[in-house]
């Protein structure tokens, strides 16, 4: 967790990429020399851009990680001397935090000063929030993050570390809020698997488990999710519940079993128990979610989806089946959001992608469905559904296309694409017929 803050206090890690083929500015280049590990380049840059722009944070944010990595902070902290600006006491904070070995009280003091000259800026309370989180201070963290987040409400990431200070706290309700927000939003990869392991933390349905019984938890789950002989695993677990009757994940597990043999009035039946045992668990409502959707319930695992994900906003599987409900309902923009967020947290979920990629399609959004597809491609080239999916979606384009142009793009696109597939399956039906179609004058 120490490196994970160290980056996002410094801003370690920032992504710079032009695609206009423009001249990159000094700060572009700068940051590009930190990406490639030239720290001293990016030092030589951002001393004159310092100096230029005294009080601009993010160029001080820079400043400070090229002078961290390249050995020079302790040079930095010595020209700072007693210079009593909030930027000054910005960069102190930073420097202080990335070489201590703990938070420390010099860095979250640096940081408290910071806050004094500039009560208005969202950066600096979020910084102290941050020091004052890893010291284990989770009721000011909260507060620091609370005002950083009034302060810039447009900074969704930023919920993550607020989300653990309150669930520290004991609000993990408010916690998993906030967690819904940031994997709702366009967040990164890193992001989404900080939001994963924050909710791991928060909804972990073993914590407090008897130790007595955890042997045969371990047994159960051997044989359940290993093994794949879920009628050894109830018998494991149901010695569990004689002993200890009220353990909701042991329940859960059961109902989960219980439908691998296909006993579904049973698996109903432990996972309401488990429901109403430990009602926070949304894995439960997931497993029950699944059951009525096999039983063509649609309407109760629809609201069953929408719990699981009211109390563990990362399961992406819930994400996609409620997307997939969506999508039967042609509800578009809901499905959109759910395949969206599944996507985020599993980025090489190639159902989810596709799912997504088909949503853009109803849409007639043809350069989203196809920036999908590709990706996927980028993945795993050998993707053959991937290809065929892109030529049909372009002979979608170019039947659609009303300007002559865009029909001849889109012909170029679909008989590449489409020419792929039938190079590997020559009697593909679907990709022969849509060739047919982009083929004839």
């Amino acid at each position: 967790m120490k490196a994970l803050l160290i980056a996002a206090l410094l801003g370690l890690g920032a992504c710079v990429t032009t695609s206009s083929g423009a001249p990159l500015s000094a700060r572009e280049k700068a940051l590009v020399a930190l990406q490639k590990g030239d720290a001293a380049g990016a030092v030589k840059l951002l001393d004159v851009l310092h100096a230029e722009a005294p009080n601009d944070l993010d160029v001080a944010r820079a400043w400070a990680e090229a002078h961290v990595k390249n050995g020079s902070a302790a040079g930095v902290l010595s020209r700072l001397g007693a210079e009593d600006t909030a930027v000054a006491h910005y960069v102190r904070g930073l420097i202080l935090f990335a070489n201590a070995k703990e938070a420390g009280a010099a860095a979250v003091e640096a940081f408290r000063r910071a806050v004094e000259k500039a009560p208005t800026e969202g950066e600096l309370h979020y910084r102290l929030g941050l020091a004052l989180l890893e010291s284990e201070q989770f009721e000011a963290a909260r507060e620091s993050l609370g005002r950083a987040l009034e302060r810039s409400p447009q900074r969704t990431s930023w919920h993550l570390p607020y989300a653990k200070a309150l669930h520290r706290v004991g609000r993990s309700r408010d916690a998993t809020a906030s967690v819904r927000l940031v994997v709702t939003s366009d967040c990164t990869p890193q992001e989404a698997a900080t939001a994963r392991a924050l909710m791991d933390e928060i909804a972990d349905p073993f914590a407090g488990f008897p130790k007595a019984a955890r042997g045969k938890l371990d047994q159960a789950l051997g044989w359940l999710q290993v093994a794949d002989v879920p009628q050894q695993a109830i018998t494991e677990l149901e010695d569990i519940v004689r002993e200890y009757p009220d353990l909701g994940v042991v329940h859960a597990l059961l109902g989960l079993a219980a439908a691998r043999v296909d006993d579904a009035g049973r698996a109903i039946e432990e996972l309401k128990r488990a429901i109403e045992l430990s009602p926070d668990d949304g894995k439960a409502y997931l497993y029950l979610a699944d059951l009525y959707t096999a039983r063509q319930r649609s309407a109760q695992a629809r609201e069953l989806y929408e719990k699981a994900l009211e109390k563990n906003p990362t399961i992406d599987d819930a994400w996609f089946k409620l997307g997939d409900v969506a999508l039967e309902r042609q509800e578009l923009e809901k499905a959109r959001t759910a395949f969206r967020t599944a996507v985020r947290l599993r980025p090489d979920n190639w159902f989810a992608r596709g799912k997504l990629a088909l949503v853009y399609q109803l849409e007639s959004n043809w350069p989203a469905a196809d920036r999908e597809l590709k990706s996927e491609l980028e993945q795993r080239p050998e993707n053959l559904e991937a290809v065929l999916r892109l030529g049909l979606l372009h002979t979608e384009k170019y039947l659609k296309a009303k300007v002559a142009t865009d029909r001849q793009a889109a012909r170029v696109e679909a008989s590449k694409w489409l020419a792929q597939v039938l190079e590997q399956q020559p009697e593909n039906a679907l990709a022969s017929r849509a060739l047919e179609r982009v083929n004839q004058p």
